[in-house]
């Protein structure tokens, strides 16, 4: 049973002593944790090691969209549960020392302002608070030596969002337009539901023990020599020249999600189906992250 039941000043208070929103890479900690000291979110929570790291996602839409943004090949950093500056504040990107450390920012309070949005508060007992706004997850992206951002939130259904909950994905939006970083607004709407189950059946073998390059290219060998067979006859042809089905599975599927075996993941995968493949077009256009569509507020 959880110690807390709902947000409060004091609260609040406790996560910014914890340190929450703090830190990079294995370092960072989440602003909003699954745990019996936070309040319950609204969504079935998750918990998953990645990256010498927990994991922190507080629905079944965050979990798809994390593993939709693990499958991006200059994927350097992942902060979920990231807090939005309410003051004016440094760029975050300064924390990976990128970027001028003495230029600011407006935060979530003054651009409330200028939109002419209410900004959410905490009260209790004659106390109050202003919210610490959250964006579900900042991806950092390494293109090429260069590090830029991307910040990502998920929704279950936009057609459903009530004004208010409008005006502040607006104001978090605004807050990273400011910075020159491009906002996501990701929803069911945007792929197909079988690609993000096929991505959760998937994540044990395509996010654990990390496959050597050399096991990668040689299940994308085995792939391209046995078009047409069977899943199973695959599989067994890739065990064959790696010494077990355990690593077959691993090199077959970090294969598939690396997009050096661009299969349809909207297809079954079930032994006597054959794996189809895709153009990496059309693989990469099954990635709403990847391909960086966003549903309209």
């Amino acid at each position: 049973m959880r110690t807390q039941k709902r947000f409060t000043p004091e609260l609040l208070a406790r996560f910014n002593r914890q340190g929450r929103g703090k830190g990079t890479f294995e370092d960072y900690l989440p602003w909003h944790r699954v745990g019996r000291g936070d309040p319950s979110s609204l969504g079935r929570s998750h918990l998953m090691m990645w990256r010498n790291r927990q994991r922190e996602l507080l629905s079944d839409g965050e979990w798809v969209g994390f593993l939709f943004s693990a499958m991006l090949p200059d994927l350097d950093d992942v902060r979920e549960q990231h807090p939005l500056a309410t003051q004016s504040s440094v760029h975050e990107l300064t924390l990976y020392n990128v970027g001028n450390s003495a230029t600011e920012y407006p935060g979530t309070l003054e651009l409330a302002r200028q939109l002419g949005i209410k900004h959410p508060k905490i009260t209790e007992s004659g106390s109050s608070v202003d919210w610490q706004m959250t964006t579900d997850q900042v991806l950092v992206l390494n293109l090429a030596g260069t590090r830029e951002l991307l910040a990502v939130a998920y929704k279950p259904n936009e057609k459903n969002l009530s004004k208010r909950q409008r005006q502040l994905l607006l104001l978090e939006k605004t807050y990273w337009d400011k910075r020159k970083v491009t906002w996501l607004l990701i929803t069911p709407s945007l792929f197909d539901e079988s690609v993000g189950l096929k991505l959760r059946e998937t994540a044990p073998w395509a996010l654990g023990i990390p496959s050597t390059q050399a096991e990668i290219e040689t299940a994308a060998r085995v792939v391209q020599q046995t078009i047409g067979h069977t899943y199973a006859y695959t599989l067994q042809a890739i065990a064959a020249e790696l010494g077990g089905l355990a690593v077959a599975q691993r090199a077959l599927w970090q294969g598939v999600w690396s997009a050096k075996i661009p299969s349809d993941l909207r297809t079954g995968w079930r032994p006597h189906l054959p794996i189809e493949l895709l153009t990496a077009e059309d693989f990469r256009g099954l990635n709403p992250v990847a391909s960086r569509r966003s549903a309209w507020l």
